[in-house]
């Protein structure tokens, strides 16, 4: 019997992601080992022979930067390795909110992730919920844009909340909020902010009626949770009967967990892009892990991906 081509390695930041992936495809998880210098410097190794495989690796580039470079280091190694194609799987893209000039003299560092990950070799790229959707057209490899939504939505019809409504905590998300409404048959508002600088929101204005509605407000990214808790709190004194969050990326940096702890929400829902650091009663996360797996099988058998989010819309 002719061995499958498909072999999932991981970098260490997502090994505890990478292993619920393979067990959903199938295959055990790639073996690699990490030899790591006392000057901080790592060296990545292949334990296993990947000559003329398809090989996946899964890592999420959040903070520290090592992250990013250790899927570099994999990516050069498996293509002077010989693979046959190299997929780089990237649950959470990070440095994706660099991605233009906002201000003079500052670097567009989604783009230079882009290339890096090219020059290493990376051959294809699936990822979840980028934080702009244009950072597909800064590879010139096909990007697999994958969205929560597939996994969210089946989790709010089963809440079967009475009055839903869907919400942005910002203006920049009034098209994720209007996708959720539509899928959902229901309508939105949106909280319009004003920042002093990042990460810190001087003002909050919600455009749209709450009264009596159960909010569920739908963003990407939870850093600090200042937007959202802030959002949270305006939607309730608005005369909402409950709100939720849901998050596709818990970057959860700060004071995130104990802003999260003292808010309203109901709950927070967020995906396992990210590992928690710590735990919080009120945040419930739903994985990923079969998503991923059920891309690389239709990745690997040239069969279509978009059809995986024709949801239909509730009636």
């Amino acid at each position: 019997m002719a061995e499958p081509l498909v072999s999932i390695f991981s970098g260490r930041a997502s090994e505890y992601l990478a292993h619920k992936i393979a067990k959903s495809y199938g295959t055990p998880l790639g073996k690699t080992t990490f030899i790591n210098f006392s000057d901080g410097e790592f060296q990545p190794s292949f334990e296993e022979n990947i000559r003329g495989r398809d090989v996946f690796i899964v890592q999420s580039t959040f903070a520290p930067t090592d992250n990013l470079f250790e899927i570099l280091l994999m990516a050069d190694a498996a293509r002077r390795a010989s693979a046959r194609k190299i997929t780089a799987v990237i649950p959470y893209f990070g440095f994706a909110r660099q991605d233009r000039k906002d201000k003079s003299r500052v670097a567009i560092a989604a783009k230079l992730i882009a290339n890096l990950l090219i020059t290493a070799g990376i051959t294809r790229i699936i990822t979840i919920d980028l934080h702009a959707d244009q950072i597909q057209g800064f590879f010139d490899v096909p990007v697999d844009h994958l969205y929560a939504s597939n996994i969210f939505v089946p989790y709010i019809q089963s809440l079967k909340l009475p009055n839903l409504t869907m919400a942005s905590p910002d203006t920049g998300g009034t098209r994720r909020a209007a996708s959720y409404a539509k899928m959902l048959n229901t309508g939105f508002v949106i909280c319009h902010k004003q920042r002093a600088k990042p990460n810190v929101v001087e003002d909050m204005a919600l455009i749209g009626d709450v009264t009596g509605r159960d909010v569920i407000l739908m963003d990407d990214i939870i850093d600090t949770a200042g937007s959202i808790t802030k959002a949270g709190e305006l939607i309730m004194e608005n005369g909402a009967a409950s709100v939720r969050a849901f998050c596709t990326h818990p970057v959860f940096s700060g004071k995130a967990y104990e802003r999260l702890a003292a808010s309203p929400f109901t709950e927070i829902i967020v995906t396992d892009t990210i590992p928690l650091r710590q735990e919080c009663k009120k945040v419930k996360v739903l994985s990923t892990a079969d998503l991923f797996a059920e891309v690389i099988r239709r990745v690997e058998n040239y069969e279509s991906i978009s059809s995986l989010f024709q949801i239909p819309s509730t009636k």
